[in-house]
């Protein structure tokens, strides 16, 4: 391949990891996603570390890894990616609106562990707090 490019069909992959803003009312919040991965698929994980402008230290990070129902992206798909197969719900962690989505759902918890510098939660209650299963798939056992 030549160099500078090394994704599937040769086509070039960047990193996205550059640190990203997103204002909430009077606090400007800093993010970024990351990819944890080791060789195995399941061992593969996006983390969404958010933290508040001027309080050193303390930060929100949301895990999402892959399990039975749950897809996270790993170069086979866009960065950032994350899918609830059971209904093809799709959410990617670039996006500002989703982020912003997760962090009010994440907030009451944030709030809850004020002495806490890192809080490092399950990011799939919050992805299923923000895009609830449809009804007629919860009847249906998706």
């Amino acid at each position: 391949m030549p160099a500078g490019v090394s994704g599937p069909y040769g086509v070039p992959v960047k990193k996205n990891t550059r640190l990203r803003r997103l204002v909430v009312g009077d606090t400007t919040w800093h993010w970024t996603v990351r990819q944890r991965s080791n060789v195995a698929y399941d061992h593969c994980h996006l983390k969404l570390s958010l933290y508040p402008d001027g309080s050193r230290g303390r930060r929100l990070v949301l895990l999402f890894s892959p399990s039975e129902n749950r897809v996270v992206s790993n170069c086979y798909f866009d960065s950032g990616a994350l899918v609830r197969r059971s209904d093809h719900t799709y959410l990617n962690l670039h996006e500002p609106g989703t982020v912003r989505r997760l962090l009010d759902a994440a907030a009451p918890t944030l709030d809850l562990h004020p002495a806490t510098r890192q809080l490092e939660l399950d990011g799939w209650p919050y992805f299923d707090a923000i895009a609830p299963l449809d009804a007629n798939c919860r009847h249906q056992g998706c």
